[in-house]
C-alpha cells in the first residue's frame, strides 16, 4: 500500500451537511441490513461496506484503521484485504502513519471519494424524494447538504488532515484568548487533532490573565506552549521583549498568503517590519444598531457622532426599559480601549503618529521617537462626548466591559452598541433574540473633520521565542493548519464571527451566514480598518489602563474632562519616559 503523500489532504465537511452525511449513511447502512437478512441470494457489497465505516469514521473524527475496515466488510478476511488495496491503489482511501516505524495507519478518505460520496448522496436523496414524496423540500437546502455551494469551485474546500501527523512529545500545546472564536476552536478540538495527528491541550484565559501568563511564560527556560495568542496591541512589547519569535526566523513568510489577510490586520502583526505572528482573527469594532427600531423612528444610520447622539436620544426610553446606546466603560482596560477609540473617532491618535494617506504612520513606532497626545483639543471632543454618551446609556454603564455591552443588546433592551464582531454570536445565532435579523453593522461614527474608521481588535498567533527547536518545525504546520482558510471557514460555520482574509470574507458560504463579512470586507476595501488608534508600543498597556482609570473618575463626576485629559497625559508621559530610561 502506499502511504498518503505530504501533499495530499483530507476535507472535513461543514457540520449541517455532516448532519445530513450521517443521515445517508445510517439509511444505507440499515437498507443493507435490511436487504440481506430478507433474501438469501442477497451478499453484502464489502466496498460499499468499507466506505460507510470509513466516512462515519472521518465524519465523527474517530481513527479507522485497516483491521476496522476489514471488519465492517462482513466478507472474509482475505476477500476484504483484497479489495481494501484495490481501494487504496485506486485513490479512493489514503493512509497516513500512526507510528514512527510506519507500520501502522490510519485510513482516510480522498478528496475523490469525498466528492462521489457527496454527488452520490445528493442523487440518492433526490431519488427518494421523488418516488416517496417530500416534494416541498427546497431546493437549494438539497443543493446546499450534498454537492452543492460547498463544494462549489468558488468555495474554500473544507477544513485539511495532513499527510504526516505532528511529532510533538506531549501534544500540541496553545495558548489562547477565552473568547468566543478560540472556544469554537476548542470545540472542534477533535477534528483539529485529527488534522494534524497529535493531541491538543488548549489554555484560555481572560485577557489580562492572558497575557500575564504569556510574560511568565517567556521567564521560563523553555516554553510550555508551542503557539501563543497575542492581542495586537501587545505585539511591541512582545517583540522588544523577545516572547515572540519573528516569523521568518520559522517559517517561509511567504507560504503564508499574506495578501490574503486584511491589510490592517497583516500590518499590526509587525514591529519594526517583521511579523511576529499569524492574524488568527481580526475583529473590528462596529457600530451595531436595530434596523427595525431605527426605520419605526424615521432614523438613517448614524456616520457622524452628531447622527449616534440624536439616535440615542430619540431611542432612549427607560420607561419602557429601552436605553439608547452600551459601551465599554468599565474602569480600566475596557474603559480605556473605549477612550482611545473615541479619540480615533475625533481624529486624535494617543500617540503623535505622522499623518498619511490611511489615517496615520505606525512603521517606525519601534525607534522610539514617539510622545503621548491625550491632552488635546480633539481629546476634549472626545471625552466630552462621552459625557454626552452617558445621558443616553444604562444605569450601570460604569460597569459594563466586553460582553456587558452586548448582552442587553442582543435581549432586545439597547437601540445601539459599539462592539466588536466576535461578540455578534449572541444574537445572530440566538433566534430568540430581538435583534436577530434586525442588526446593522457600521464603522464608527466619526467626530467633526475626522474620517470614518472601524477600528480592529483581535489576535494574531505566534511562536514563542524560547520554544525548543526540535518543536518548532511541528508548532509552525499547525500554525498554518490553525490560521488557514479552510480552518478559518470552519469557525464561522460553527459560529465565529471573526475574520482575518479576504477570501473567507468572499466565500459565498461564509456570506449566506451572515452581512458582517460583506460588510467588514468593504470597510477594507475603503480602507476604514485601521489598527493605528490603538499602536502597539510597549508602553500601550499601561496608557490604555491609565486612561480607564482617569476617565471612569470622569465619568463619575469626580474629575472634570480637562483634568481627567491632563493627568492621562501626565501619568502616559511618565510611563514612556520610564520605559526609555530602564
Amino acid at each position: 500500500m502506499n502511504a498518503m503523500s505530504k501533499d495530499t489532504l483530507t476535507r472535513f465537511v461543514p457540520p449541517q451537511a455532516k448532519t445530513e452525511m450521517l443521515q445517508i449513511i445510517a439509511f444505507l447502512e440499515e437498507f443493507g441490513d435490511e436487504l440481506e437478512g430478507s433474501v438469501e441470494l442477497s451478499a453484502p457489497n464489502p466496498n460499499l461496506r468499507m466506505i460507510m465505516h470509513l466516512m462515519r469514521g472521518h465524519l465523527e473524527a474517530k481513527v479507522v484503521t485497516p483491521t476496522s475496515l476489514i471488519s465492517a466488510s462482513r466478507v472474509p478476511y482475505a476477500t476484504a484485504n483484497r479489495r481494501l488495496k484495490e481501494m487504496v491503489d485506486a485513490g479512493m482511501i489514503e493512509q497516513r502513519p500512526r507510528t514512527k516505524t510506519g507500520k501502522s495507519f490510519s485510513m482516510h478518505p480522498s478528496d475523490t471519494l469525498m466528492d462521489h460520496w457527496a454527488q452520490m448522496s445528493s442523487r440518492l436523496r433526490r431519488l427518494a424524494t421523488g418516488a416517496f414524496g417530500g416534494k416541498d423540500t427546497p431546493q437549494e437546502t438539497t443543493d446546499y447538504y450534498f454537492g452543492g455551494s460547498y463544494l462549489n469551485a468558488q468555495s474554500i474546500p473544507p477544513l485539511k488532515v495532513l499527510g504526516e501527523p505532528l511529532k510533538l512529545a506531549g501534544g500540541l500545546r496553545v495558548l489562547v484568548h477565552g473568547d468566543p472564536t478560540f472556544m469554537v476552536m476548542d470545540n472542534l478540538k477533535r477534528q483539529f487533532e485529527q488534522a494534524v495527528g497529535t493531541q491538543i491541550h488548549q489554555r484560555a484565559f481572560s485577557i489580562d490573565r492572558l497575557r500575564e501568563e504569556a510574560i511568565r511564560n517567556a521567564a521560563r527556560k523553555a516554553s510550555r506552549y508551542d503557539i501563543i495568542a497575542v492581542d495586537l496591541p501587545w505585539v511591541g512589547s512582545f517583540a522588544d521583549q523577545g516572547i515572540l519569535m519573528p516569523l521568518e526566523e520559522a517559517m517561509d513568510v511567504a507560504s503564508l498568503d499574506p495578501a490574503d489577510f486584511h491589510t490592517a490586520g497583516w500590518q499590526a502583526a509587525h514591529w519594526g517590519g517583521r511579523p511576529y505572528g499569524v492574524p488568527a482573527q481580526t475583529t473590528p469594532e462596529l457600530l451595531f444598531y436595530r434596523k427595525d427600531m431605527f426605520a419605526e423612528a424615521g432614523l438613517e444610520p448614524p456616520a457622524t457622532t452628531d447622527e449616534l447622539l440624536e439616535a440615542a436620544r430619540v431611542l432612549h426610553d427607560p420607561q419602557r426599559g429601552r436605553h439608547g446606546i452600551a459601551w465599554n466603560a468599565a474602569r480600566g482596560t475596557a474603559l480605556g480601549h473605549t477612550v482611545l477609540m473615541t479619540m480615533a473617532d475625533f481624529g486624535q491618535p494617543v500617540l503623535d503618529l505622522p499623518a498619511n494617506a490611511g489615517g496615520f504612520d505606525t512603521s517606525h513606532l519601534n525607534e522610539g521617537r514617539y510622545r503621548a497626545t491625550i491632552d488635546t483639543e480633539a481629546g476634549l471632543r472626545a471625552a466630552e462626548f462621552l459625557m454626552d454618551l452617558l445621558r443616553y446609556s444604562p444605569p450601570d454603564i460604569l460597569s459594563m466591559s466586553w460582553y456587558e455591552r452586548v448582552r442587553p443588546y442582543a435581549a432586545g433592551r439597547i437601540a445601539m452598541a459599539y462592539g466588536y464582531t466576535l461578540l455578534a454570536p449572541y444574537f445572530e445565532l440566538d433566534e430568540t433574540s430581538p435583534a436577530h435579523g434586525q442588526t446593522g453593522y457600521l464603522p464608527h461614527p466619526a467626530g467633526p473633520g475626522a474620517k470614518t474608521i472601524a477600528p480592529i481588535g483581535g489576535y494574531v498567533m505566534g511562536i514563542p521565542a524560547n520554544l525548543p527547536q526540535e518543536r518548532i518545525p511541528a508548532a509552525v504546520e499547525a500554525l498554518m493548519v490553525f490560521t488557514s482558510p479552510e480552518a478559518q471557514k470552519l469557525y464561522v460555520q460553527n459560529g465565529s464571527r471573526t475574520n482575518p482574509r479576504y477570501s473567507v470574507g468572499a466565500d459565498p458560504d461564509v456570506r449566506r451566514l451572515s452581512p458582517i463579512f460583506e460588510a467588514v470586507d468593504a470597510m477594507s476595501w475603503r480602507d476604514e480598518l485601521q489598527f493605528w488608534p490603538r499602536p502597539p508600543v510597549p508602553e500601550i498597556s499601561d496608557i490604555i489602563q491609565v486612561c480607564g482609570e482617569e476617565f471612569h473618575d470622569m465619568l463619575r463626576g469626580i474629575v472634570t474632562p480637562r483634568q481627567a485629559l491632563r493627568q492621562s497625559q501626565e501619568r502616559a508621559d511618565a510611563i514612556i519616559e520610564n520605559n526609555r530610561s530602564t
